[in-house]
């Protein structure tokens, strides 16, 4: 789909990039010649994944959890030591699980909120402060999920995605000055390593949802990959602060109930 050399000399860092849909942007991002470091929290699965990755470019990694300034901080000083620049941020790190919104206790609540939310916009400030800003240049995609009509069954993912979603709208906006684009990717459900996270009832759910989605099937890894590919590429040099639902069409006419109904049949 894209130029072969499409991000020669580019920097890129994918958060959550060992696996699922942060392994297929990486594996993109690698194929078209951008230089890639990854991070997620465990450091065994991270390294095996940039072992893979690195069959397709350059491909460097460090263990940071995506919630800790500090820590962000110190990945921030490892790409600047190798590759002296960052060019695009990839947030792709996230998580999540499903639960009627009356049975969420705080910590579930506050853990969800500091994965999507806070973990966004933390890894957002520093590279920006580190690179984009001084560098007067530097492209955001943030990774959120379909919202757009809430998210029954998981109302503590709903809210923080589409608080990532204003998030980026406002950045736009503020940091337009210094010639950063951020933009969202909002994936419906993919078929990536992440779906096997539930158990056999929601995933039955998930087979009755395919029927009810305008074209018919899942999402691959690879739809979201050429998304961000394009948001992160000179074909989107003028697209900042917008959301791409590649879900589809499942945010315009899905009955977004399927998940909570399920859970209150446990009940």
């Amino acid at each position: 789909m894209f130029h072969k050399e499409l991000f020669k000399d580019k920097v890129a860092l994918v958060t959550g990039g060992r696996s699922g849909i942060g392994y297929a942007i990486t594996k993109m991002m690698l194929e078209h010649g951008a230089k890639v470091t990854i991070c997620s929290r465990k450091e065994d699965l991270l390294a095996k994944a940039a072992t893979e990755l690195q069959a397709y470019g350059d491909c460097d990694y460090r263990p940071c959890d995506t919630r800790e300034t500090e820590q962000i901080q110190a990945l921030a000083e490892q790409i600047k030591e190798r590759h002296g620049k960052l060019d695009i941020l990839i947030n792709n790190a996230g998580g999540q699980f499903p639960a009627l919104a009356e049975m969420i206790n705080d910590k579930g609540w506050n853990a969800v909120i500091r994965n999507n939310l806070n973990a966004t916009f933390f890894m957002s400030r520093e590279m920006a402060k580190a690179f984009f800003i001084p560098q007067k240049h530097g492209i955001i995609v943030n990774i959120t999920a379909n919202v757009y009509r809430g998210f029954p069954g998981m109302i503590h993912t709903g809210a923080a995605r589409a608080g990532v979603e204003n998030m980026t709208k406002t950045l736009a906006q503020e940091w337009a000055d210094y010639n950063i684009r951020i933009n969202c990717i909002a994936p419906g459900i993919i078929e990536s390593s992440g779906l096997d996270q539930y158990p056999a009832p929601i995933q039955e759910m998930f087979q009755d949802a395919m029927k009810a989605i305008p074209l018919h099937r899942f999402g691959k890894v690879e739809d979201v990959a050429n998304a961000v590919c394009f948001f992160a590429s000179p074909l989107a040099s003028y697209i900042t602060g917008t959301t791409l639902y590649v879900d589809g069409a499942q945010h315009l006419s899905y009955d977004g109930m399927g998940l909570a109904r399920v859970m209150k049949s446990f009940m």
